[in-house]
């Protein structure tokens, strides 16, 4: 594997040998041809161990590849059900769904079960919830740098140009820190190659103020920064690690008087939900933000709704 795979050796006792060996191609398949995340690998194997571990109850014995083309609809059901016991929430739920059919329609593809009766399976109905954005005011305020709030001048300086590039290029942070040093803006820059989800690459535009802001960091930052390195440091000079940055990000929530919902995150709504109350479409915004379907970016036009009506009931002078 390509990849740092995650630990399977809880499922031995959860799954006949046949089956756990079937895993085992399933995860290598996932990194080594899908190219996903070790921590989207991570959640898929726990998603996956879960299940194997009611199916023992359920059956009586660890399952074989044999149980589980024999399982029916009602068999996942009692599985959505028991988790659901535990308390698990519906977001929790449908991506268990997800990961299980992923496993099963992978052994589908190998002629080997019929992943049918997972398909029948409706997910549970998720709330529908909304981003919740910066203000504009906000969002420069976070990224400005401004605050003192780090122990060396070189980490402050850091933490804002991940931010504002978090804000300013509509990017995920595991994006802004799988930035080398030899990708890195320079002066006169105009745009940004991603690395995205999937292994995708999307060009984006970069603004003088974010390239100054790494400028800056660049400049401050103690350790050599090489070409084929990363180009966002630790303390000690390794790999930052993205928990730092949602650190930070809680300092300056502390700082600025910001909800819990301001989180690095929630830049990059910002950075979606600010373009398209400037007149930005919505085709444009699902290309900078590298999302698969429009359907996913379209979430923000009700954002923006929901912010133009609260500001018509709070001005409009017959309120």
């Amino acid at each position: 594997m390509s990849k740092t795979a995650p630990d399977t050796s809880d499922l031995l006792v959860t799954a006949k040998p046949d089956l756990n060996h079937r895993v085992g191609l399933w995860l290598d398949h996932l990194s080594d041809e899908r190219r996903l995340s070790d921590q989207t690998l991570v959640a898929y194997e726990r998603d996956l161990r879960q299940f194997l571990r009611f199916l023992t109850g359920h059956l009586g014995a660890a399952p074989s590849l044999k149980d589980l083309a024999e399982l029916r609809p009602s068999d996942f059901r009692g599985f959505l059900a028991s988790r659901r016991r535990t308390g698990a929430q519906s977001r929790s739920l449908a991506r268990g769904l997800a990961g299980i059919r992923s496993f099963l329609k992978f052994l589908e593809r190998r002629g080997e079960v019929n992943a049918a009766a997972s398909a029948a399976v409706r997910p549970p109905r998720q709330a529908k919830s909304l981003p919740k954005p910066v203000s504009s005011r906000d969002a420069i305020d976070v990224t400005s740098g401004d605050f003192a709030l780090e122990s060396a001048a070189w980490i402050e300086a850091r933490n804002a140009a991940v931010l504002t590039l978090l804000y300013g290029c509509g990017l995920r942070i595991s994006e802004a820190l799988s930035l080398t040093g030899g990708m890195a803006p320079g002066p006169g820059t105009k745009t940004l190659r991603i690395v995205g989800k999937g292994r995708k690459e999307r060009i984006v535009p970069i603004l003088p103020a974010v390239c100054e802001a790494i400028a800056q960091y660049q400049k401050l930052c103690p350790y050599a920064i090489s070409p084929e390195g990363p180009l966002f440091l630790g303390a000690r000079g390794g790999a930052l690690n993205p928990r730092m940055i949602q650190l930070a990000m809680e300092k300056l929530r502390g700082a600025l008087g910001l909800p819990d919902s301001a989180t690095p995150h929630a830049l990059r709504h910002s950075f979606a939900t600010h373009l398209l109350a400037g007149g930005g479409d919505l085709r444009t915004i699902q290309e900078l933000l590298g999302h698969a379907s429009l359907s996913s970016t379209q979430i923000y036009t009700e954002v923006d709704s929901t912010h133009l009506l609260a500001a018509y009931d709070k001005a409009h002078p017959r309120r």
